[in-house]
């Protein structure tokens, strides 16, 4: 029997068909019009397929994130099949599997892309929580460079100092695209809430995902296990732990929280923090 809390016409919007992406969607799409975007079109006819197998309402819309007029195709699309109540954006890279400008054009323009096309279509009730990371907390930036991340134009982002000073360190590019996650939302809360709607990051510590997996591949020091052991946390997280995350930012006990960051990392920010030895 449906749950009487939920209708067929209220939309779910999950980016990325990854770990955390299907995760999110079981977790959010009974009983809701699911709309799954990814840029891989095997991949995410096979996870639609799978989902719509398991009683969901699910269905795929090819999207690639780093591209702006894709992601506004994706919010129509999403608005024409009614209510959008959540929109969860997952899609992303990593940089030990990207270059520079990848992860600056999926990571940080994508993500701005996503804020700004789901507020032409955001309703009383909608709520946007875009998926960033631990490594936006250890950002080294100024505050007149987080101003201008948090700011300036996304055609004018790339032309940033801090943007332009990274060079070829995918790293460094990974880090301050998060941290730009959290400060683009930060300035995007005031317009979401005149729309009666909320708008969040939430950033994941090391999760088991195949992202995970590629960036513990290049560690040859196994420094991202032995961080997990240092902070206390002994494993890394679970894809199920960042959708039940997601469940409450989405949901009405979170109503009152808009504009702000939820680390969901088992303890290794206040670890890095507070407690590891630093060279010298």
């Amino acid at each position: 029997m449906q749950n009487r809390t939920d209708d067929p016409r209220d939309v779910v919007v999950v980016t990325g068909a990854g770990g955390m992406g299907t995760a999110v969607a079981r977790r959010l799409g009974s009983g809701r019009t699911l709309i799954l975007a990814d840029s891989s079109r095997e991949r995410l006819d096979q996870v639609v397929a799978e989902l719509s197998a398991e009683g969901y309402a699910a269905q795929g819309v090819p999207t690639d994130v780093s591209d702006r007029a894709s992601v506004e195709e994706l919010a129509r699309t999403a608005a024409e099949q009614g209510r959008i109540t959540a929109v969860v954006h997952t899609a992303g890279v990593a940089a030990a599997t990207a270059s520079v400008r990848r992860i600056l054009d999926v990571d940080l323009l994508g993500t701005v892309y996503v804020i700004e096309a789901f507020e032409k279509v955001a309703v009383r009730g909608t709520s946007l929580v875009c998926v960033a990371s631990l490594a936006g907390h250890m950002a080294s930036i100024s505050a007149e460079e987080e101003a201008a991340l948090a700011t300036a134009p996304a055609e004018e982002l790339l032309g940033l100092d801090a943007v332009t000073a990274l060079g070829d360190d995918a790293t460094a590019a990974y880090i301050l695209a998060k941290r730009a996650n959290h400060v683009r939302v930060q300035a995007a809360a005031l317009a979401w809430n005149g729309l009666g709607a909320r708008v969040n990051t939430l950033s994941p510590g090391v999760i088991a995902t195949a992202m995970a997996k590629a960036e513990a591949d290049s560690d040859a020091d196994g420094h991202m296990l032995k961080m997990l052991d240092a902070c206390g946390a002994g494993r890394p997280g679970t894809p199920g732990e960042i959708a039940d995350a997601v469940a409450f930012l989405t949901g009405p006990e979170a109503r009152y929280i808009t504009g702000t960051d939820l680390l969901v990392d088992g303890g290794q920010a206040a670890w890095i923090r507070r407690h590891m030895r630093r060279p010298g």
